[in-house]
C-alpha cells in the first residue's frame, strides 16, 4: 500500500487538530504545574512556568489537612463519601434500566409504549423541578442527609437515561431469540440473564461509564440532600476553594480540583475505548 501524498489540506487538518488538543488541555496543564508549585513560585512566576520542582506537598495538604470552613480534614472525607455514593449507585440503576429496558423492548404489555413516553420526560427535565418533592420524599422515608439518600435520589434520576439506553439497544436483539427460549420454556429471568445479559456488555459499558461519570461529578444533588457527614467531593472541593484564608493557595486548590476529577479521568482513559465501541455498536443496531 502506497502512503498517501502531502497536502496542504492534511498539513491544515492536523494543525486544527493539535490546536484544539492543546486549547482543551492548556487548562488541565496549569492546574498540574500550579499544584507543584510552593507558594515562593507562584508569587514570582506565572501561570505557564514549569515548577522548579517535583513538589507533593500541596497535594498532601488537599488530601488530609486543608480545612473547608471550620473542618481541616482535607478532602479525604469527602472522597470517600463520593466512592461509598457513587458505586452502589452506579451499579443499582445501571442493573434497573437493564431490567426496564427488557421488559419495554420484549415483554411489552398494552399501554407500555405511552409508560415509556412518560419516563423520557425525565431525561429531559431539570433536575431542579424535582428538589422539593425529593426532600419530602427522603423525610419522608428517613433518608433526609444521609449517602443512603443520595444514594436512591440518583438512582431515580438515572433511571429514565439508563432505561433508555437499555431499550434501545434490546429493540435490535432479534425477537426470534426470546420466542425460541420462551418455546424451550425459559421464563423471565432466565431469558434475561442466559441470552439478553450475555449480549449487552457494549451498551453496560456505556451506561457504566455514563452513569459514573453524572453521579461522581454532581453538585445539585450534594449540596442540597448531603448531611455535615455525607458530602460527596464537588461539595467539598467548593467549601474548600471558598474558604478565606490570609494568603490565598492556589496551588491546594488546583491539588483538590485534580484529586476530585481523577477518578472520572482515570475511567475514560482506561475504559474510554469500550465507551466509543458501545455508541457505536448501538448506533450501528439502533
Amino acid at each position: 500500500m502506497t502512503a498517501k501524498p502531502f497536502s496542504f489540506g492534511r498539513l491544515f487538518v492536523y494543525g486544527l487538530l493539535l490546536f484544539a488538543a492543546f486549547f482543551f488541555l492548556a487548562p488541565l496543564y496549569v492546574m498540574i504545574v500550579t499544584s507543584l508549585k510552593d507558594a515562593d513560585q507562584l508569587r514570582s512566576g506565572n501561570l505557564l512556568s514549569l515548577p522548579a520542582g517535583f513538589n507533593l506537598e500541596s497535594w498532601t495538604l488537599a488530601w488530609s489537612s486543608a480545612c473547608t470552613g471550620v473542618d481541616c480534614r482535607g478532602l479525604k472525607p469527602y472522597f470517600m463519601n463520593s466512592v461509598f455514593m457513587a458505586v452502589p449507585a452506579v451499579l443499582i440503576s445501571t442493573a434497573w434500566g437493564a431490567v426496564n429496558g427488557y421488559v419495554l423492548s420484549m415483554w411489552r404489555f398494552r399501554g407500555s409504549e405511552v409508560l415509556f413516553g412518560f419516563l423520557l420526560f425525565g431525561v429531559f427535565m431539570p433536575f431542579q423541578v424535582v428538589l422539593l418533592p425529593m426532600s419530602q420524599v427522603l423525610g419522608f422515608l428517613g433518608l433526609s442527609s444521609s449517602i443512603a439518600g443520595l444514594i436512591l435520589v440518583h438512582c431515580l434520576a438515572g433511571m429514565a437515561g439508563t432505561t433508555l439506553f437499555f431499550r434501545n439497544y434490546y429493540k435490535a436483539i432479534p425477537r426470534e431469540l426470546v420466542n425460541a427460549a420462551r418455546i424451550d420454556g425459559a421464563g423471565f429471568w432466565r431469558i434475561f440473564w442466559r441470552i439478553v445479559v450475555p449480549m449487552s456488555t457494549p451498551i453496560m459499558m456505556v451506561t457504566l461509564i455514563w452513569q459514573f461519570t453524572n453521579i461522581w461529578n454532581d453538585f445539585l444533588f450534594g449540596v442540597a440532600f448531603s448531611g455535615a457527614d455525607s458530602k460527596p467531593v464537588t461539595v467539598g472541593l467548593n467549601n474548600m476553594a471558598n474558604t478565606t484564608s490570609s494568603v490565598k493557595s492556589y496551588n491546594v486548590d488546583m491539588a483538590a480540583a485534580i484529586i476530585a476529577g481523577l477518578p472520572t479521568m482515570l475511567v475514560y482513559v482506561l475504559a474510554g475505548q469500550y465507551f466509543v465501541k458501545g455508541l457505536t455498536a448501538g448506533a450501528v443496531k439502533g
